[in-house]
This record gives structure tokens, C-alpha cells and sequence, in this order.
């Protein structure tokens, strides 16, 4: 399946009862999550499946730019969540707590594998075979809880081992895959320090995006995964030099080469990617 998505950076989630954050949502971020999941409290889950049918019969739904994040697989509530995604006829979903292949092939639509238990991590490469797999993230918290854990992180904000460990597998699930790859969340929001270093190591690493909690987030993320203009330039002056011939070449004294050319294309995808949004770019 593996519909095209090719999305900027800042990815948001948005609780689905909250329909009244939908547009603000999609105003600020590339990609919105709308959230049937831990974002909606137990007795709320169905007037969050309520909420979602009317954006879609109102016609306020996005189907380029939002991202459905449903139930996990042995929730009470997946069914109820299929049988919804069915109905409305939706392109994707992330699917909660991802942990066997087949509960992704079950899926009617694309899938964006969320791999946030110690199953999970352990089947990263399974989770990424199944052609509707479009994209992997990872979860620290949810995965510490399934571990027995009490914290994703040390008192400096940093990650733990075992986190590090999980957000390195899925990654390397995800590219080995082809898969866009995404960062875990950063739950500190007054953290922007925090977050842009985050940021600044997921970019370098080959992670595709970073997903949000609140919008104050977005500008943080599309910012640090933003090149430089002086990577622009670089790039730009990389391939005016060596034009279609992409064999070894020597370029301001340096040797370039096929690796060399793949992270000046990444610089020119990702300005692209990057640029401030129109009210045109977003049609």
C-alpha cells in the first residue's frame, strides 16, 4: 500500500474530543495526530470516535495531512476504533503500542507503527516488513512502564540506556525499511533548550520528524531541522560543480562522493521541507 506522505518535520498530536484544536493544529504543524488514544480519558473514547466522524462529514478533515492514532491492538477500545477507520474510509493511522506484524496487515489502510513496549523494540524489524508500514516512531515512557521502569530519563533530561537503546532500534528499523522515521516526543514543553537539542541529534541522525505535545513545540522542531544557509549554499554549489556526473570528484579540496551527494540532497529536501508555511503550500 505505502500511499505517498512526504511530510515536513513537526508533527502534533491533538486530542480527538477536542475537535476546536483540529484547525488550530493543522495551522501550525506539517502533520497532525489526532489522538484516540492516551489523549482522551476512558469515558471519553466515544465521544472522541463522534468527534472525528463529524470532521470527516463536515468535511474539516485533512486526509494529506493527518495521521489517526487509534487503539492498541488488545484494547477494548480497537475494534470500535477499526470499525470507525473502516467506515470513514481513512488513508492512515498510527497504531498504539505496536508490537506484531499481523495487527498492522489487519489494517484497511497505511500505518504508522508506534513502538513503545519491550515487545515492541524486540520486533522493530517485523513491524517495519508488512507494505502498509509507512512510517515508525518510538515511545520512552510507555516502554519504561512496560518494563517495570519508573522514568525514561536522568534528573538532567537526559535519556536512559534503555530509552537511547529503543530510539536507536526503531530508527534503524524504519531506514533499513525505507521507512520515514520519527523522534519521540519531549514532554518537558518550557524545555525548549531541551527539545531543540533533541531535535538537533534526531536531524543528524536521519530521523525524518519530530512529533510535538503542544503547538509552542512546532516552531522549535521546524526551526532545528531547518539547514543552515550556509548547508544551502554548500549543497547548492556541491552540485552546480559536479552537475550530472555523480562519480568521485574532488570539491573545494574535499573528496565527494555517492554519500556525500545523498546529505546534500537531504540539505536541499529538508529547506524545502522547512520553508514557513502559505495558506498555499498547505492546499
Amino acid at each position: 500500500m505505502r500511499e505517498p506522505l512526504l511530510p515536513g518535520p513537526a508533527w502534533l498530536f491533538c486530542p480527538a474530543d477536542r475537535p476546536d484544536r483540529y484547525p488550530k493544529a493543522l495551522a501550525a504543524a506539517d502533520v497532525v495526530i489526532l489522538d484516540l488514544e492516551d489523549a482522551v480519558a476512558p469515558d471519553k473514547k466515544g465521544m472522541a470516535r463522534d468527534a472525528l466522524r463529524g470532521l470527516v462529514e463536515d468535511r474539516a478533515f485533512d486526509r494529506d495531512r493527518t495521521v489517526v492514532r487509534i487503539n492498541a491492538a488488545d484494547s477494548a477500545e480497537h475494534v470500535a476504533d477499526l470499525q470507525l477507520i473502516d467506515a470513514l474510509s481513512l488513508p492512515r493511522v498510527m497504531l498504539a503500542k505496536s508490537e506484531n506484524a499481523d495487527d498492522i496487515r489487519a489494517l484497511s489502510c497505511d500505518v504508522v507503527a508506534l513502538v513503545e513496549t519491550a515487545r515492541g523494540v524486540e520486533h522493530a524489524g517485523a513491524l517495519a516488513e508488512p507494505d502498509n508500514t509507512i512510517a515508525m516512531m518510538w515511545g520512552a515512557d510507555d516502554l519504561l512502564a512496560s518494563m517495570g521502569g519508573t522514568g525514561s530519563r536522568f534528573p538532567d533530561g537526559s535519556y536512559r540506556d534503555v530509552a537511547r537503546f529503543a530510539r536507536v532500534r526503531v530508527l534503524t528499523a524504519a531506514k533499513a525499511a525505507g521507512l520515514l522515521a520519527l523522534d519521540a516526543v519531549h514532554m518537558d514543553i518550557p524545555d525548549t533548550a531541551g527539545l531543540q537539542s533533541e531535535c538537533a541529534d534526531a536531524v543528524a541522525s536521519g530521523f525524518d520528524g519530530t512529533v510535538a505535545i503542544h503547538p509552542g513545540q512546532v516552531a522549535v522542531i521546524r526551526s532545528t531541522y531547518a539547514p543552515t544557509d550556509e548547508q544551502i549554499d554548500w549543497a547548492t554549489r556541491l552540485f552546480a560543480h559536479v552537475g550530472d556526473d555523480r562519480g568521485v570528484a574532488t570539491f573545494e579540496g574535499r573528496m565527494v562522493d555517492g554519500p556525500i551527494y545523498k546529505q546534500a540532497e537531504r540539505v536541499l529536501r529538508l529547506a524545502e521541507l522547512t520553508r514557513a508555511p502559505t495558506k498555499e503550500s498547505r492546499r
